[in-house]
């Protein structure tokens, strides 16, 4: 049985599909009762519970021969601490279930501890769980190709492309379906030990790289704006971000700016195999 966390969110959903697709077992672990049909018709187990709820966190690991985790996106105000509570319960439940082997959804850049904005929250997050399993795999994948249908609407509608990343940029980009496989594989490889993979597209692509994507799905042109740093922070808490998940994530692109959000040396590195204009096709397709 392998047990999935975060399965309704994107990297949870692709990888608790991918392990279906396969023929495995899986258990996908819910914060709801209603989010649990979808998941049933599938063919999927599911358990109702919550990382607060250790006994029920702990029962939903039970007999798991593997288990997907994550940190779910902060909701409240401050993410650093939130990744602190998820990181302990997770690693508690994993020890109080004693399940053999967890794939850790993180980043490209969670080597370091400051610097990279949110990323570092999943550095936290590996602290706790390194040791917890016999074995651990961190995956850190680049930047979600899926993070651009925040502004699918503007690029339709207007022909722009908002963007925080410099235009022209190259960066390590990557589906979550491709996530999603490599971290179904990763489960089911029996490597034992503790390893982090980084996990890139099938290139590095940048916001004109992006553009360009939509405009041939769309055909017709679409422009890249780049919205300076001073800019973002008003944007964001207009649409209703906290102000420290905001700036948390203004931290971010500055790392990536800077280079700081970068390969890690020391890691095995993949790529994926979907098309950037296949992902970004697939977001178009869900916004009409």
């Amino acid at each position: 049985m392998y047990v999935v966390i975060g399965a309704n969110g994107r990297a949870g959903g692709e990888t608790a599909a991918a392990l279906i697709a396969m023929g495995k077992p899986v258990r996908v672990v819910l914060r709801q009762q209603e989010q649990a049909e979808k998941w049933k018709t599938l063919g999927a187990e599911t358990a109702v519970t919550t990382i607060e709820d250790r006994a029920g966190l702990a029962a939903a690991f039970a007999d798991a021969s593997g288990a997907f985790l994550l940190c779910p996106p902060p909701s409240n105000a401050d993410p650093f601490g939130r990744a602190d509570e998820v990181g302990r319960a997770l690693a508690r439940a994993v020890r109080d279930a004693d399940v053999p082997k967890i794939v850790v959804l993180s980043s490209i850049g969670a080597q370091h501890q400051s610097g990279t904005g949110i990323i570092a929250t999943l550095n936290t997050l590996e602290q706790h769980l390194h040791g917890s399993a016999p074995a651990t795999t961190f995956l850190r994948p680049g930047y979600f190709i899926e993070t651009w249908s925040e502004v699918v609407d503007a690029v339709m509608a207007q022909g722009v492309l908002p963007s925080f990343l410099e235009p022209g940029q190259k960066i390590p980009m990557v589906s979550t379906r491709d996530v999603g496989r490599a971290a179904a594989e990763l489960l089911v490889d029996g490597v034992e030990g503790e390893r982090v993979v980084e996990l890139r597209g099938a290139q590095d692509w940048s916001a004109n790289d992006v553009a360009a994507a939509f405009g041939h799905i769309l055909g017709r042109a679409v422009q890249p704006v780049f919205i300076a740093p001073p800019d973002r922070l008003a944007i964001l808490t207009q649409q209703g971000v906290p102000v420290a998940i905001a700036e948390a994530l203004l931290g971010m692109y500055e790392g990536i700016a800077s280079g700081r959000v970068e390969r890690d040396s020391s890691a095995e590195q993949r790529r994926g195999e979907v098309a950037l204009v296949d992902a970004i096709g697939r977001l178009v397709a869900a916004a009409r």
